[in-house]
């Protein structure tokens, strides 16, 4: 079959459909990384991939159905509107069932430019700065490991109701590893990118080893509660888990840590003792993300009926005050609030904070500064109480320096109960999440001061 361009295979699924509404969308993905091993690159690669989403919507008298098929490369277009609108027909009324919307938003788009592009070309400044990081490490007696991607996709929308829609996403992390050569001792460090262009080898590889020179003095410590210092990347960790949770349909029933005890959800309640602000913003500087909603399945944060809806900037929690909760325009409608999206980026500020992790560190008495979290699962909804581990690195602060690194900890906390706790915020700067940045890399957030940090049990992981 010729190969259409993405715009032609969107025309041509609403002109196919016989349904009572149709949303079709093309993303068209390219990406290209490297990966290393013990200071030796040992893989690049490019690939290419296209995605094709059809979402009808049929009327079978007992209310408006919506059913949704996808298909990769390029279709079979009659096919593949059939098996949407059989699904539609399948699938029963659709709870969250409201009028397809027909006014462009904000930010719509060049739908009719070709979509945008990555290659291999986007390292040509990061590859020869990571092969001097590698000799240095080398010489040091010290091993890098890690990866980089980088990813450009372009989403093209239309709906039945009139909608052009197309944005260009550029996506990029680094993950770098640093061990010793009996693999006793291992670090991290992370960034998010757009472009390749602000990421500084230097910088990331001075700081794992930093991090490697403090692991060489082990120390070991029992199970409690720690004053700890949180780095930008663990908070975001724990700030997306409750942001992920802030649906305003499971709060309003009971159902999630935002729900106020006697009915109805905490918007108005304060959360955080300090005059924090957790908010989004798709033209955040650094984090731009699509000012409008593109969705193939629904749910209680997102719904098929409001693709091309607009997410302009939001605070969730504004001074420490919970402010807003998502909510679709069925359950805004049910429940006569605003309809609230969600955005793909998230930041955490304090007006006014500007100190580094350095120098929070340089005024502890006694604690610990942690790298980062994983395997993190959660608990109990109603407090959203969370559980993991912590991971290369929990190091010892002792008189303002850190002194070496301590044993792995199991930790059990909740983010919102944490908000209540923070006692110090730093200055906020762009992170990469460790533990979800498969799903999220647009994020900013401070390092932070918890006085009581629960480290529940001491864990074997090294």
């Amino acid at each position: 079959m010729t190969q259409l361009s993405a715009q032609e295979l969107v025309e041509r699924v609403l002109a196919a459909s016989t349904a009572d509404g149709c949303v079709a969308y093309v993303v068209e993905s390219t990406e290209a990384n490297l990966r290393w091993a013990s200071n030796s690159l040992t893989t690049n690669g490019a690939m290419r991939s296209r995605q094709v989403v059809v979402v009808s919507f049929v009327d079978g008298g007992s209310g408006m159905a919506a059913g949704t098929v996808s298909r990769t490369g390029t279709p079979d277009v009659a096919e593949l509107v059939a098996a949407s609108e059989q699904a539609a027909r399948d699938a029963g009324p659709a709870e969250d069932a409201v009028p397809l919307l027909a006014e462009t938003p904000p930010g719509a788009g060049d739908w009719d430019a070709e979509p945008a592009e990555t290659s291999i070309e986007v390292f040509s400044g990061f590859a020869p700065a990571l092969g001097e990081a590698f000799g240095a490490a080398r010489d040091r007696g010290d091993l890098l490991f890690g990866y980089a991607e980088h990813a450009l996709t372009t989403t093209y929308v239309g709906t039945s109701t009139g909608l052009r829609l197309r944005h260009d996403q550029p996506t990029g992390r680094v993950e770098l590893n640093g061990k010793s050569t009996d693999y006793s001792r291992s670090v991290w460090a992370g960034v998010g990118t757009r472009d390749f262009r602000d990421v500084s080898v230097p910088d990331l590889a001075a700081d794992v080893e930093r991090k490697l020179a403090w692991s060489q003095r082990r120390v070991e410590l029992p199970a409690g509660r720690y004053e700890t210092l949180l780095p930008p990347s663990a908070v975001s960790d724990l700030m997306l888990y409750a942001y992920w949770t802030m649906e305003a349909r499971d709060a309003d029933e009971g159902r999630n840590v935002f729900a106020r005890k006697g009915g109805g959800n905490r918007i108005g309640d304060r959360l955080a003792a300090l005059p924090l602000t957790l908010r989004s913003d798709p033209a955040a500087p650094g984090l731009e993300t699509a000012p409008f909603q593109v969705v193939g399945s629904s749910s209680a944060a997102a719904s098929v009926f409001d693709n091309g809806m607009a997410t302009p900037a939001v605070d969730w929690i504004s001074g420490g005050v919970l402010t807003n909760l998502v909510r679709p325009r069925a359950w805004a409608l049910k429940t006569t609030a605003p309809a609230v999206a969600a955005v793909d980026n998230l930041l955490l500020e304090q007006p006014g904070a500007t100190a580094s992790l350095d120098d929070m560190v340089a005024a502890t008495d006694r604690g610990l500064l942690l790298t980062t979290l994983w395997y993190i699962r959660e608990v109990d909804p109603q407090t959203l109480l969370l559980t993991g581990l912590t991971r290369d690195g929990v190091f010892l602060v002792e008189g303002g320096e850190v002194t070496g690194a301590v044993n792995n900890f199991r930790w059990n906390e909740s983010p919102v109960d944490l908000l209540a706790r923070i006692t110090e915020v730093g200055r906020t700067e762009r992170t990469l999440p460790r533990e979800w940045n498969d799903w999220f890399t647009r994020a900013a957030m401070p390092p932070v001061r918890v006085p009581d940090f629960n480290m529940s049990s001491v864990s074997p992981a090294s």
